[in-house]
């Protein structure tokens, strides 16, 4: 059946201006009290370990008013700041929530920063009131305490548990209005020169509404929160997404394959949200053994899959979540009615591959600064090469294309960023001085406003004969190699005169592959078979590459790559400690 798809879903807000909101967009409150109205008996958040715990609209909502009127008493005042830092919970979207109520800005800190970094932004945000779980609620730094008046507990195991506190005494307080500060993100942990970028209630609401503009959402649905909540991406993409149709959020806290299949299962998730790394781990594991099974069976699902992906393509019908539901339920994505990677390129043959299966399967693009999104391959009308279409009410242009039409992305729209906090300089140095935002993306539109990446402007290669090269087009080539678990393509000066770069493949290889060559050959020899076999997929991908793209310099590491919390390669940081290897 041919999806139907509403366009303009933002509409229905109409009906609840006056009422809920006075501007053009409701803050983060006003939509979550008309999303309550809506649906006060939908369940809104889930967690299955390490007990259950449930809450309908209703329940959230009462005790998220609790807490925020606790909040106030504690002196809490319009645009007071209010960090929350912790693994995905109920408890931590209740204190997120709490804290708009109360009327101030929320701060969401990575829980995995050090006691420092988190100690140095708080007081670079003016925090003094902390929601932190069990793992991080004795943090102190040399000096002893991180300086805050009061932690509040995201954890029953220790006192002032945020939901224990009882306080129904509503105290008039001053709500923000949408073009106030909302969330301040923290895009860095370093304690240098952080860069605080600030969203507005209009910035978040807008591109929630907007995002469905190209993709249906439903009170039925049931998002999976795995990835963590403080990064935009999650915030804006489950966790806004879900509030804002009245639809189930079920919170995960460990990226463990085996947990993630059991809690898929157990929640009948709808709606999965994840990293590239994730679905190749998942595609490399369904495939394997698939093969397993021999190549003539191997053969049959690929040619079906084929068949089922060009009447997908074709006619808008989707025949493959019937034909392949045994192979689906074995990745507990039977259930699963969109699959969304964000955070990072997708390889096109993984997306590929899972619309094939049945799935629909939507990439999107988008930056912290841009609250995040601002592009979706719509379900109903994808392009596989491409990050997406550009939302409703939002313009990109290209800055200096060359002769292939590549640039760099500039974007304007309501989702765009106010600016970074206290730190005038990088915000001005972001934006044009017509007011267009510099993604530091490189890529080109289509004409019919699709995007097509072709990576940082910042990692780009320029080779001798002068052709530039953007690393991450090539690292998709490798995505779905087993022996592999990380690799990242950077440049290697070949020529100090001319600055001309070699193209170098610095490659971490997959621990199970290494433990089977390492029961068949001592350690140097291990080590040898180890770099032959990287050697060897390097080549198989430089004879797919045109020849200016070719590796010609390969690497294998011994320790993983660094990595942010969305499961992306730290590339300078990588380069840096490696640039004389």
């Amino acid at each position: 059946m041919k999806v139907k798809h509403n366009d303009k879903p933002w509409l229905k807000l109409q009906k609840y201006k006056g009422e809920f909101f006075q501007g053009e967009w409701p803050t983060v409150t006003e939509m979550f009290n008309i999303t309550v109205s809506e649906y006060p008996d939908n369940k809104c958040f889930t967690a299955y370990a390490p007990e259950e715990l449930f809450f309908t609209y209703k329940e959230a909502q009462e005790t998220i008013l609790a807490v925020s009127n606790y909040l106030v008493k504690k002196g809490v005042k319009h645009g007071d700041r209010v960090a929350v830092t912790g693994k995905n919970s109920p408890e931590w979207a209740i204190a997120y929530l709490a804290i708009l109520f109360a009327g101030g800005t929320v701060i969401p800190l990575d829980y995995q920063l050090k006691v420092d970094e988190i100690d140095y932004l708080m007081k670079f945000s003016d925090v003094s009131i902390l929601f932190v779980d069990e793992e991080r609620f004795d943090l102190q730094d040399a000096d002893g305490s991180v300086g805050l008046t009061d932690k509040i507990s995201l954890s029953p195991e220790k006192d002032n548990y945020i939901l224990n506190i009882q306080d129904p005494e509503f105290i008039d307080r001053e709500m923000p209005k949408e073009e106030e500060l909302a969330v301040i993100l923290f895009t860095s942990g370093t304690t240098g020169n952080p860069k605080g970028v600030m969203l507005t209630h209009r910035n978040m609401i807008s591109d929630c509404f907007l995002g469905q503009g190209l993709m249906n959402l439903y009170p039925s649905d049931v998002f999976y929160a795995l990835l963590p909540i403080h990064h935009s991406y999650t915030m804006l993409a489950v966790f806004f997404e879900a509030l804002s149709v009245g639809a189930e959020i079920v919170f995960g806290k460990k990226l463990i394959v085996k947990q993630i299949l059991l809690e898929l299962k157990q929640a009948k998730v709808t709606m999965f949200l994840g990293v590239p790394m994730l679905f190749n781990k998942l595609l490399k594991g369904l495939l394997n053994g698939i093969k397993e099974k021999g190549i003539v069976i191997y053969g049959i699902i690929r040619f079906l899959m084929s068949i089922s992906g060009f009447i997908k393509k074709t006619f808008g019908v989707n025949p493959g979540k019937k034909m392949f539901r045994g192979l689906l339920a074995k990745l507990s994505l039977d259930t699963n009615r969109i699959c969304i990677s964000g955070g990072g390129p997708l390889p096109s043959s993984t997306f590929k591959l899972f619309n094939q299966l049945g799935i629909d399967f939507v990439q999107g693009y988008g930056l912290t600064e841009t609250s995040p999104i601002i592009t979706l391959n719509p379900i109903y009308a994808y392009k596989e090469a491409s990050v997406g279409k550009i939302l409703p009410q939002t313009t990109m242009k290209l800055l200096n294309p060359d002769e292939k039409g590549i640039g760099e992305i500039l974007v304007k729209g309501p989702m765009v960023m106010q600016g970074y906090y206290k730190n005038q300089e990088a915000t001005d140095a972001i934006f044009t001085e017509d007011g267009w935002l510099m993604t530091g993306d490189a890529g080109y539109i289509d004409s019919e406003n699709y995007v097509y990446l072709t990576g940082r402007t910042k990692s780009l290669i320029v080779t001798e004969g002068g052709k530039n090269v953007f690393p991450e087009e090539i690292e998709d080539e490798f995505q779905l190699f087993e022996e592999i678990e990380q690799i990242l393509v950077v440049g290697y000066l070949i020529d100090k005169k001319t600055k001309s770069e070699g193209i170098r493949a610095m490659i971490f290889p997959a621990e199970a592959y290494v433990k089977r060559v390492k029961e068949t050959a001592d350690e140097t020899g291990a080590a040898e078979i180890i770099q032959k076999r990287m050697e060897e997929i390097v080549y198989e991908v430089n004879r797919r590459l045109t020849g200016y793209k070719h590796i010609t310099r390969v690497t294998v590491v011994e320790k993983p790559m660094p990595m942010t919390s969305t499961k992306k390669i730290k590339r300078f940081e990588v380069i840096k400690e490696y640039s004389d290897k």
